[in-house]
């Protein structure tokens, strides 16, 4: 525990580069309310709609609230969705001084509809995309270039969140290339192949299938297909999500480490899930932790992220792991249950979902899976 407790320690002093596609996640909440007579479907009476930044945003709020000092270089649309996103960037602490506004463009909107009864836990139904143009304006990529420049040039690392929508071209990918920090890792939803000579790489197991071009239907096939992608990028390492079975890591010249889940099997949902593993993964390295060091921090990040229905919610979980001072006692059930009494439980995260908020810099540790049976590991489940 005290090694990853140094390591959290430190993420106060990295400068972290995020570019790439921001996208606003609104999330419209309903209790159903009856049977609709124009057609079988439910009537939901609005509750409330939240507005929150995704995709490369969703990166910057996990790793300002980690305590990194973070630069987003993006394009957002002069419109409502664009306002609100840089208004929850700015108040997280985030520098927005690469984030380029623009009327030629449409902020990328992914509205989900999350449905129940009252005094339930709401589940999403449906998802509407209002997706904006690719980034093509030659004013406006220009603009986007110079502000990369100027911030990688100072940074510790970089990640490049890119979901396809254009902000990351191949001038982006030169420039950092020539200017950028040493550091460098890459979640790229659909371009993951082009994105070669970096540090690292966090794919999903869907995506690493994709790029094999056949079916994975054992463990064995998938290091085998993950080994030959690492080769193919010339990535020092590369993190595979891989859902309720965990992630695996593959580091050139070892055998691949594979890190069990953490939390409850049955995950509330997925949303920003990556951005926040991708994050904690960054900073831990960028302060000089092992890949596997990090990997085990970037796990129980993405574990409680999946505990809840809006993603931002876990950065401000994780964020008590700056908090994690007081040296651990010496017997395994205590050492537990003193951490975890040191945290409060966030809002949308309940006591039994799976592991204590508070244990996770132990459990990191130990390889404690923080399972719900685990009445030690949930000790700290009176404050919520």
């Amino acid at each position: 525990m005290k090694r990853l407790i140094e390591i959290v320690r430190t993420f106060a002093d990295r400068r972290v580069v995020v570019v790439g596609d921001a996208i606003a996640d609104q999330f419209l909440y309903g209790n159903i309310s009856r049977v609709s007579r124009e057609a079988p479907v439910f009537i939901l009476r609005h509750e409330q709609t939240e507005t929150v930044p995704g995709g490369a945003a969703n990166c910057a709020m996990n790793l300002a609230a980690l305590g990194g000092r973070v630069s987003l270089i993006a394009a957002v649309g002069k419109d409502d969705a664009g306002t609100e996103l840089r208004r929850k960037l700015s108040s997280a602490g985030v520098n927005l001084d690469g984030v380029i506004v623009s009327e030629k463009i449409q902020t990328t909107t992914k509205v989900r509809i999350l449905a129940g009864h009252a005094h339930s836990n709401k589940q999403q139904v449906i998802r509407v995309d209002y997706e904006g143009s690719p980034v093509v304006n030659d004013d406006l990529r220009q603009s986007i270039l110079t502000a990369l420049k100027n911030a990688v040039t100072s940074a510790d690392a970089a990640i490049i969140s890119d979901y396809n929508y254009g902000v990351v071209d191949d001038h982006a990918v030169s420039l950092i290339r020539e200017s950028g920090p040493k550091q460098v890792l890459v979640d790229s939803r659909f371009r993951l192949a082009e994105f070669t000579g970096f540090t690292a790489a966090t794919p999903n197991e869907d995506e690493v299938e994709h790029l094999a071009g056949h079916s994975l239907n054992s463990v064995e096939q998938l290091e085998s297909a993950a080994k030959t992608l690492k080769e193919r990028l010339r990535h020092q390492a590369l993190l595979v999500t891989r859902g309720a079975q965990g992630m695996m890591l593959l580091e050139d010249s070892a055998a691949p480490v594979h890190i069990p889940a953490v939390g409850a099997q049955q995950s509330v949902d997925v949303t920003g899930a990556g951005d926040t593993v991708i994050a904690t993964f960054t900073l831990a390295i960028a302060s000089g932790a092992s890949f596997a060091d990090a990997a085990r921090l970037a796990n129980h990040a993405g574990g409680l992220v999946v505990m809840t229905t809006v993603p931002v919610v876990t950065a401000a979980v994780v964020k008590n792991l700056r908090a994690a001072s007081v040296p651990p006692p010496t017997t395994r059930i205590s050492r537990i249950a003193a951490t975890a009494m040191r945290f409060r439980f966030p809002p949308r995260l309940r006591a039994g979902d799976g592991m204590s908020v508070g244990s996770f810099a132990w459990c990191a540790e130990s390889g404690c899976t923080g399972a719900s049976s685990c009445r030690y590991a949930n000790a700290g489940s009176g404050a919520r």
